[in-house]
């Protein structure tokens, strides 16, 4: 007996399959045909993909700056998967983990090389916050938690340590078993050919289209050799929208060159997500199929990519034993503006609309998807 049987389920490669949920996982895929507790026919015209994964979102609610609930930017959403960026530090790590266990949503964190958090803007302009025993000592406490590092390197966030806290950020990765870190780039200094060269398989760039001078194009619009050296060494780039983090043009010019973002991420928190220019990871994604990337590459980018970059075992892919992580969505046509982090517009002409997720077997209705009424779960 299945919990819960998805009939003729669309995939982004446009093929037609059911899907069977049992107690929290892929039971089977293909045609099925065996009694379920819940049978819900998509007739074919609803996507169903992996469960989206947002790899930079800020959801600790208690933070005093990027804050926001794991629900909001997730399950509510039609995410199913949320890590927050570097909210929290060795010092606050334990009370997120305890809010995160209340959360429909599944929650891991990166955490914030500096142990206060983002309690302020300049988290590592002290190096006394950098504090490798604390956070030895956080990884040990929550090993199922903590995917991996964050360390935000611009100017108004390290002060005057340059490149100081990154090489700790290294030292930190290494001694705790090369956990991914994430390095957010921005305003230099450090310039981003010195945080590149630091570099190695396995870390992220995120806010990597952004239209900073410190971005990663060159004024002639050519990748910075730093950049390609660092693709090359197995170093992965983020997309990390924000507030103030994502610029057309840039997108446009790299991913013309063929310069792909691995992962498409949010950045999203509270005041992002109401005023924009973020909304959403579903808008941030729609985004992508403007600029010229296809349906499959931007769901790869929040399923299979985004499970790989953080080591989230048994997520991010239809298969059989896997977490019952799914997303149900429309691409719907329906004119819209969309405005990057430099306040330019884009118009498109077709927008992603979650109308459903389903997190380890149980179904949650978005607010679209409640509004059309087209299935129940």
């Amino acid at each position: 007996m299945f919990d819960l049987l998805l009939r003729r389920a669309r995939l982004v490669d446009d093929t037609v399959t059911d899907i069977a949920i049992a107690a929290g996982k892929i039971a089977a895929l293909g045609d099925i045909d065996g009694p379920a507790a819940k049978r819900v026919d998509l007739h074919g015209e609803h996507y169903v993909s992996a469960g989206w994964i947002d790899s930079h979102v800020h959801c600790y609610p208690n933070s005093p700056i990027y804050h926001d609930e794991p629900d909001s930017v997730g399950i509510q959403t039609g995410v199913t998967t949320v890590i927050d960026a570097g909210s929290t530090g060795a010092d606050d790590i334990d009370d997120f983990y305890a809010i995160t266990r209340k959360a429909s949503t599944e929650v891991y964190a990166l955490l914030n090389i500096s142990r206060v958090g983002l309690i302020a803007q300049n988290e590592l302009a002290n190096l006394n916050n950098i504090d490798a025993d604390a956070a030895r000592e956080a990884i040990k406490r929550h090993p199922d938690f903590i995917v991996g590092l964050k360390a935000r390197m611009s100017s108004s966030v390290v002060g005057d340590n340059g490149i100081t806290p990154l090489q700790r950020a290294k030292a930190i990765q290494q001694q705790n078993g090369d956990l991914p870190l994430m390095v957010h780039i921005g305003n230099n200094p450090p310039n981003l050919d010195e945080i590149a060269e630091l570099l190695t398989s396995g870390d992220i760039i995120t806010h990597c289209y952004n239209g900073k001078p410190n971005r990663i194009l060159t004024p002639t619009g050519e990748l910075r050799a730093s950049v390609t050296r660092a693709i090359a060494r197995g170093v992965h780039l983020d997309v990390g929208h924000g507030s103030a983090s994502f610029s057309f043009a840039v997108a446009q010019q790299a991913i013309a060159l063929g310069i792909l973002p691995q992962t498409i991420s949010s950045d999203i928190y509270c005041r992002n997500r109401i005023d924009g220019p973020v909304r959403s990871l579903a808008n941030v994604m729609s985004k992508f199929l403007v600029i010229g990337m296809s349906l499959p590459q931007v769901i790869a980018c929040v399923t299979d990519h985004a499970a790989d970059g953080l080591r989230l075992k048994h997520k991010g892919r239809l298969v059989v034993g896997y977490d019952a992580d799914l997303t149900i969505f429309d691409l719907k046509r329906q004119p819209v503006l969309f405005t990057d982090a430099e306040n330019e517009t884009l118009q498109a002409e077709h927008i992603l609309t979650p109308l459903a997720a389903i997190r380890a077997g149980k179904g949650y209705m978005t607010e679209q998807g409640s509004a059309e009424h087209a299935f129940d779960l």
